[in-house]
């Protein structure tokens, strides 16, 4: 009594088809289908880019100052006359 037979799971299938139509039902098969190829091969090229960044020589990290940490150090020790804090 707890469990369908064969004959009440071919009614909900014919139900199904009458409802939306065998076109409709491959439709959405293939449509599956692709969405199931897009992510795998997503996932390849994912793994792909994390290879290619494992391989890639590290460049140093900080060594060099650039312009703006350049002109900010030659402010900072020459204060000039007008901006200082009165005391």
């Amino acid at each position: 009594m707890g469990s369908f037979s064969i004959w009440h799971w071919m009614v909900v299938l014919l139900v199904v088809l009458l409802l939306f139509g065998s076109g409709k039902i491959s439709g959405l098969m293939g449509d599956l289908a692709k969405g199931i190829k897009s992510f795998k091969q997503n996932i390849k090229e994912d793994e792909k880019d994390a290879s290619m960044e494992a391989q890639a020589p590290q460049a140093p990290a900080g060594n060099i100052p650039g312009p703006q940490q350049g002109q900010a150090s030659a402010t900072q020790a020459q204060p000039q006359a007008g901006n200082r804090p009165a005391a």
